[in-house]
Parts: C-alpha cells; structure tokens; sequence
C-alpha cells in the first residue's frame, strides 16, 4: 500500500485525484479497486460484459433511468461512507452530501474533488452541465445550478442510482 501511495503522490498523472482517494486506500483490498484509481479505458464489448443491459444504457450510452424507481432515490443521507462509480468504483460523493430534493433522482450538492469530469449537454432543446466519472467516462448524471436549495453550493447533482454503488463506511 506504502508503494501505491508513493506512485500516486510522485506522479502528475495521478496528483489531481489522489486527495479524493488517499482516505480510502487503507480499505482497498481488491485489486480490481486499485486498478480504479487510473483513467480506465475498455471497449464497448467490454463494458456490456460487466455492466448489465440497464446500466450500460446509462453508463455508456447516456440514458436516464426512469424517476422515483432507483434504489437509491430515498434513502436518507448519512454522515458515513461514499457513493462510487457503478462502472469502476471509484468514489464519487460523500454521503453526507445527498439531500432530499423530490426530484426522482439521488441529489447531492458536492462531488469529491476531482472525481467528476462536467461537458456541456445541449440535447433535449436545453443548455445542461453533465457530468460523467473522471476516471472512467460513465454517465451519472447532470448538475442543475440555481434552484434555491438549501445547501452549501445551491446545486443539485442530479444522478442516476444506476450508475452509483453505496459503499458504507467501515468505522462503525
């Protein structure tokens, strides 16, 4: 673990995101997740063989699920844990960053630094921000700016619970 972490900090490739990962290393035991860490790059057929029909619709086509159906659509914010990337684990938002907004989708105000990539969406005969995983360019979502919610950014990610897994936080 001492050597990952020492490759992570000394390269430049890696500096950026390494202040959002560094607090979960220690956890990492598979080596799937350190493999996570770097940008990931698999081709479609690859992707269809680990993702299943629906999320790989989301995560590589760039669909929406439907609203109020998602498994993490109504679960209550919590003060421990992550929310990572369905598609390649890695983490995304601290789950004390989720809340309500009656949306049908998960909603939170803050992603880990460095964890999304933000693109400009003009599909649907509208201007959003969408934002997709740094790491490996699966779809999560869009950021809605401006709406008057309570929280410390008034923005809402708005993402799909499909192209998110809730990782709880082991310290319990």
């Amino acid at each position: 673990m001492h050597m990952l972490r020492s490759v992570l900090t000394t390269n430049p490739t890696y500096s950026k995101v390494l202040p959002s990962v560094a607090s979960y290393l220690p956890r990492i035991s598979k080596p799937a997740s350190i493999l996570a860490i770097r940008t990931m790059s698999k081709t479609e057929n690859e992707w269809r063989a680990i993702l299943t029909p629906e999320q790989f619709r989301v995560l590589r086509q760039k669909g929406t699920e439907a609203p109020y159906v998602g498994k993490y659509n109504s679960t209550p914010a919590s003060d421990t844990g992550v929310y990572e990337c369905a598609a390649c684990q890695q983490p995304l938002y601290k789950a004390n960053t989720k809340f309500k907004s009656h949306c049908g989708w998960p909603a939170f105000y803050e992603a880990l630094p460095g964890a999304l990539k933000i693109h400009r969406d003009t599909s649907h005969g509208m201007v959003r921000e969408e934002i997709v995983c740094s790491n490996c360019d699966s779809h999560m979502g869009h950021i809605f700016k401006g709406e008057g919610y309570d929280t410390p950014t008034d923005e809402r990610h708005c993402v799909n619970s499909i192209s998110l897994q809730f990782n709880p936080d082991e310290k319990k």
